[in-house]
């Protein structure tokens, strides 16, 4: 049997893209530079270390520059945003470079998983990375220890830092100091103290958005009008969506006041924001700046977005969706059953008629609900009855009015609400302590809530009254502007006076908002 020959054929050490088929005589070089932040020495940091590398590589002769890919002002905890980056991967995989120059790991990246993912998956093409201030080569065997060792280093640095910034702003929400985006906030500016200040032409507009919802109109009907009238969004876009309409009359920073901490960074690599259901405390400042809408108009459109949100339709309770196209969709009622009715068309002799029916009526028939059909002249002319009715009372329908206005809120009432204030303030500040020590502060935030939903319960009645009374003198202006004079159906009339209609076997209740009843 023949000897086996053993021959040993010495490494060369050279590392270059395995994507190339041509054989290159220079190893084409790049680098990759970032700067975390915005600021001025930042960026004087990323002119330097572009020019750094530019001539550094150029005086190597066994180089051949590659290009410089530089990320100005961008994190380094993910690589999603990071366009230069990327494009420098790619030309990586395209077989343009065989090696990268960076100064340090954290410039790469400060997420360990990502780090390790490029490296190796530049690895497998034969591309190196050099990291200046670790002089670290990955194609080196021991290359790969020390940059797992460094790179999460780099992420608990990232991580520290992230938590740094955390408490940053939790020292800030603790003091009361609101931080808005305003360039994306309608309605307000800041002033030279970063305070939050009105802008008159923005608010006209969120005034605008408030009075058209309470007036009845729907959220894409409020959308389409401002369309129309080419007003833009706070993003400077010419569609307004009806979400951005509900975000507006749901923000509490309208009425004066900020509720901070409403989300939250549950993972500071990928930068995800939840909602904050209790993952860290909130902060509600009350009073932090000048109010556009007042309280208890806010507090009405949150009623009416209550209503609207929770209209059920048929036996079976399928929810209905809001509609705004006829004045009385949606707030005229089934007497039998309680069902809203509907607009809809009834052949009659061959033809067309327009009437309102129950839904469970049409849906479930008379077995289920009796109610009648109501021809749709009939109905607008029980409203308009209705109308002309108190108009035709003038003066004395006017006095009745006025004895119906209520006092918008007792002395025992504002005395229950300051001493909660008084209370609140003095739980906060012990809440704070006990947060800042490490002790479970729990109880105490239960007490807290109980304290503020009391709180919310005197105010709600408070604006419920003022809103009534609203109504009441609204009505009162339109008799005295009106009286005696027979006025004819008019949706946008039926919308501003008129609450519900319920529809019995043989009358009508026509209920105002002011809440005087009509039976027509």
């Amino acid at each position: 049997m023949t000897e086996k020959s053993i021959t040993v054929i010495p490494a060369r050490k050279r590392f270059g893209n395995t994507v190339a088929k041509e054989k290159i005589k220079k190893l084409r070089v790049a680098a990759y530079c970032r700067v975390s932040t915005e600021t001025e020495e930042q960026n004087s940091s990323y002119e330097v270390q572009v020019a750094h590398y530019t001539e550094f590589i150029k005086k190597n002769n066994e180089w051949e520059f590659a290009g410089i890919f530089a990320d100005d002002g961008i994190s380094g905890t993910n690589t999603k945003k990071r366009e230069e980056f990327n494009r420098m991967i790619d030309e990586c995989m395209e077989g343009k470079i065989d090696l990268v120059i960076t100064k340090s790991i954290s410039r790469f990246a400060r997420n360990t998983l990502d780090c390790l993912k490029y490296i190796r998956q530049l690895k497998g093409k034969n591309i190196a990375v050099f990291f200046e201030k670790e002089n670290i080569n990955t194609m080196d065997a021991k290359g790969e220890v020390l940059l797992t060792i460094m790179a999460s280093l780099a992420q608990q640095e990232s991580q520290s830092l992230s938590q740094n910034v955390k408490l940053g702003l939790q020292y800030r929400y603790q003091q009361g100091k609101v931080q808005v985006n305003h360039k994306r906030f309608m309605g307000y500016t800041k002033d030279e103290d970063g305070n939050l200040i009105i802008v008159p032409e923005e608010a006209k507009i969120i005034k605008r958005i408030y009075r058209e919802y309470l007036e009845g109109k729907s959220l894409a009907g409020i959308g389409r009008d401002l369309e129309k009238d080419g007003i833009l969004t706070a993003a400077g876009k010419p569609k307004w969506r009806p979400e951005t309409i509900k975000k507006i009359l749901n923000n509490e920073k309208y009425i004066g006041d900020a509720l901070l901490q409403k989300t939250t960074t549950v993972d500071f690599l990928t930068k995800k924001r939840v909602k904050n259901e209790g993952h860290l405390p909130q902060y509600y400042v009350e009073n932090s700046h000048e109010a556009i809408i007042p309280k208890e108009l806010f507090l009405q459109a949150q009623e009416e977005l209550y209503r609207r949100n929770n209209i059920y339709t048929g036996t079976d309770k399928n929810k209905r969706i809001y509609s705004s196209k006829y004045a009385l969709s949606t707030i005229t009622f089934c007497g039998d059953c309680g069902d809203i009715y509907r607009r809809t068309y009834w052949n009659v002799h061959s033809r067309k008629e327009i009437v309102w029916r129950c839904v469970t009526r049409i849906e479930q028939g008379p077995e289920v609900c009796k109610s009648r059909t109501v021809k749709e002249g009939d109905l607008y002319d029980a409203v308009m009855t209705a109308i002309n009715r108190l108009l035709a009372g003038g003066d004395n329908m006017i006095k009745t009015l006025e004895e119906n206005i209520h006092a918008v809120i007792g002395d025992t009432t504002e005395y229950q609400i300051s001493e909660i204030n008084i209370l609140l303030e003095e739980k906060q500040k012990e809440l704070i302590s006990l947060a800042n020590k490490g002790i479970d502060y729990e109880p105490l935030a239960d007490e807290i809530d109980n304290l503020r939903e009391k709180r919310q319960t005197l105010l709600v009645e408070d604006a419920s009254l003022s809103g009534e009374n609203e109504r009441i003198n609204e009505l009162i202006e339109f008799i005295h502007n009106n009286k005696y004079r027979t006025q004819r159906y008019d949706g946008a009339l039926v919308r501003k006076l008129i609450q519900n209609v319920t529809v019995y076997d043989d009358h009508f209740v026509i209920c105002f908002k002011s809440g005087i009843e009509v039976e027509v």
